[in-house]
């Protein structure tokens, strides 16, 4: 992801914790923005679980199973 989207998610945090709040198409915007966040952070640790194996007590290396 963007660094410039992960900063605008913080930007919303940081004004949704205000007095003034977050508007409508902002919720909607942080909704969106986090969605993809989200999407993304699956994304990249599938694929690195992916990459893991299981090592068994006779040194044979397995896959890790999805689950």
């Amino acid at each position: 992801m963007e660094q410039s989207k992960i900063d605008r998610i913080n930007e919303l945090a940081r004004k949704s914790k205000t007095e003034q709040g977050l508007t409508a198409e902002e919720k909607d915007e942080q909704f969106r923005l986090r969605r993809e966040y989200i999407a993304e952070w699956r994304r990249a640790t599938e694929a690195t679980l992916d990459n893991v194996y299981i090592v068994d007590e006779h040194g044979v290396e397995r896959k890790l199973p999805k689950k």
